[in-house]
């Protein structure tokens, strides 16, 4: 058997093997979800931790149930993903646009390496006072924050993709006459793809964490300030059903975002399980 031949055969495989283990992850994640619960519920009724301060998890989960039939509820849920969705989709756009035009610049690459790297480690949070001079408690403190984290999620993964395109695909396109617009569909944002992909879903991460953060210190709009409000009114079992629902949202957008990369990257090796030789 030739490696070519072998090649298909092994990918199959591979695919098998990790369709086969998906019920057992499903399983063991489930299990620790249902352990992670039991210990919440025990730790509190048995003194380990203080119940005033740590509500067992039914008392929590109780309150989570009726906040769902709450208007109220769906309307913090509401602004906090309208300050999601915004803020990530400027992030995107601008970061995008941004790493292909300076990425494919060696001079511009070079010329703002050294503000991109000092500007990315300066946290969000550190930006609340300007935020809040500039617009108030408004939804835009929050875009502020939001666009700021996420902008350099998008940006540094699109600048490794770019870095990552073969100089000798783009030197065959440059000496076929293709435009610059031609260059960039065509050669570059085929390679950028699978990086920009995992700058989103982390991009998306950030976001959430953000929107929630501004929303509780700053006080505009969301879970964040319901979080805020509950904890200042003494409503412990509130404010963590209002946590863990903050969570929820966590775990649903990462799970949204996976399925759409891998509906849009179906043809890279990493999401397919595909083995080169």
């Amino acid at each position: 058997m030739t490696a070519n031949s072998a090649a298909p055969a092994t990918a199959r495989a591979a695919i098998k093997k990790r369709r086969s283990s998906s019920p057992r992850r499903l399983i063991l994640g489930v299990a620790g979800i249902i352990t992670f619960l039991l210990a919440w519920e025990i730790a509190p009724r048995v003194g380990l931790l203080p119940a005033r301060y740590l509500p067992p998890a039914s008392e929590v989960l109780a309150v989570f149930a009726q906040d769902l039939g709450m208007a109220s509820f769906w309307k913090a849920v509401g602004d906090t993903m309208l300050a999601w969705v915004i803020g990530l989709s400027i992030a995107v756009v601008a970061a995008t646009v941004i790493g292909l035009v300076v990425g494919m610049s060696p001079f511009l690459r070079k010329f703002t390496n050294s503000t991109v790297e000092f500007l990315r480690p300066i946290p969000s949070v550190a930006l609340i006072p300007l935020a809040v001079l500039l617009f108030g408690v408004k939804l835009e403190s929050s875009l502020m924050l939001i666009i700021y984290a996420s902008f350099w999620q998008v940006l540094i993964q699109t600048l490794y993709g770019v870095a990552d395109v073969d100089n000798v695909a783009m030197n065959t396109a440059k000496s076929y006459g293709f435009s610059y617009i031609q260059r960039v569909r065509d050669v570059v944002f085929p390679t950028v793809w699978p990086f920009l992909m995992t700058g989103i879903r982390l991009a998306a991460a950030v976001a959430l964490i953000l929107a929630i953060t501004a929303q509780l210190v700053i006080g505009s709009p969301g879970l964040g300030n319901e979080i805020s409000r509950a904890q200042s009114g003494g409503a412990i079992a509130g404010m963590y059903a209002l946590i863990l629902a903050t969570g929820l949202l966590g775990v649903l957008i990462n799970m949204v975002m996976r399925f759409i990369e891998k509906k849009t990257l179906g043809w890279h090796p990493s999401v397919r399980g595909e083995v080169v030789v």
